[in-house]
């Protein structure tokens, strides 16, 4: 099985009914599809990949000294000395940094910053396009998702975007890439390697790679799209492997709700009935619950949200 590829321009021509059905099938059946003829320009991608690189080599003297490569060089010691090590399950083999509206982004390379803010912006547009053809195949008005996530245009979207580095791993068996997890938010678009692998998604209990393709955006639903969906749509676990050979990038955006935006089931659960087990809850409370229990089942962070927002409704 490969993670569906799906030609995105097609989505306005005479294929739109198939194309709306492998979206529906890449939401319901894997959580994970990627795009293909998205609408970005392929120059702004190549200019995205060179100065991310660029600014990862800057970045590189100084993970050789963080805390999971000298983690690693003591496992690797210790069993040097014919000590019994054990893998690593709390950390994670990558170099990460984030931008959002309203923080500070690397000035060097120059074009840093001007390159970013124009894929940022194109990345926005096709994450509000995905979402309008979610919608639609749930039967919802356009935009609805949307709403939810802005609270009806009361606030913004938090549109934020991690940019990553895993460099080459000397021992991938005693340490993770990035551990297994389901992402918090809404829509995550995922501009990955296209040369280096290590991206997986677990699918019917067995972990399947997300193929490296060469100008592909990966999406992925998050959390508060299985909530919105009444399940229908189901946030997927994926992780990345550590790799002996070549650096990998990859640069993941997230449209996710205003931290103030209530999120709550918007259409009937499979059954047809108007009854859901999702709660309704602040984006923010869930955020501060899913920072501590993020590699952890999902369906407790649910039911820890719920209690919270029963006694917020008690203290009214």
């Amino acid at each position: 099985m490969v993670v569906p590829v799906i030609d995105f321009s097609k989505l306005d021509g005479a294929e739109r009914a198939e194309t709306m059905a492998q979206i529906a099938d890449g939401c319901e059946n894997w959580g994970f599809f990627q795009l293909v003829n998205h609408g970005i320009p392929l120059d702004l991608l190549d200019r995205v990949k060179k100065v991310c690189s660029e600014s990862y080599r800057l970045r590189e003297a100084a993970f050789r000294v963080s805390e999971p490569v000298r983690t690693l060089e003591a496992l690797v010691e210790a069993e040097r000395r014919g000590e019994a090590v054990a893998p690593v399950d709390d950390m994670d083999w990558e170099d990460i940094f984030y931008l959002h509206d309203d923080n500070q982004w690397p000035s060097d390379p120059p074009a840093f910053k001007e390159t970013m803010r124009e894929y940022r912006a194109e990345l926005k547009k096709l994450a509000e396009r995905v979402m309008e053809a979610m919608d639609e195949n749930l039967g919802l008005d356009k935009g609805r998702m949307k709403a939810a996530f802005t609270a009806d245009g009361l606030h913004a979207p938090f549109f934020g975007t991690k940019v990553s580095h895993y460099p080459p791993c000397p021992r991938p068996d005693l340490v993770t890439g990035l551990r297994a997890h389901t992402d918090a938010g809404g829509v995550i678009l995922l501009f990955q390697d296209d040369k280096v692998g290590g991206l997986e998604v677990l699918k019917d209990g067995e972990w399947l790679d997300v193929q490296p393709l060469a100008d592909a955006i990966v999406v992925n639903t998050g959390d508060q799209v299985e909530v919105l969906s009444n399940g229908r749509y189901r946030s997927a676990w994926h992780r990345v492997l550590p790799m002996r050979n070549g650096n990998r990038r990859s640069i993941a955006s997230f449209y996710n709700p205003a931290f103030e935006a209530a999120i709550a089931p918007a259409v009937a659960d499979q059954g047809g009935a108007a009854a859901s087990a999702y709660p309704e809850f602040v984006f923010g409370d869930y955020m501060d619950v899913y920072n501590k229990h993020k590699f952890e089942a999902k369906e407790p962070r649910f039911e820890a949200v719920k209690i919270v927002a029963g006694m917020v409704c008690t203290n009214k």
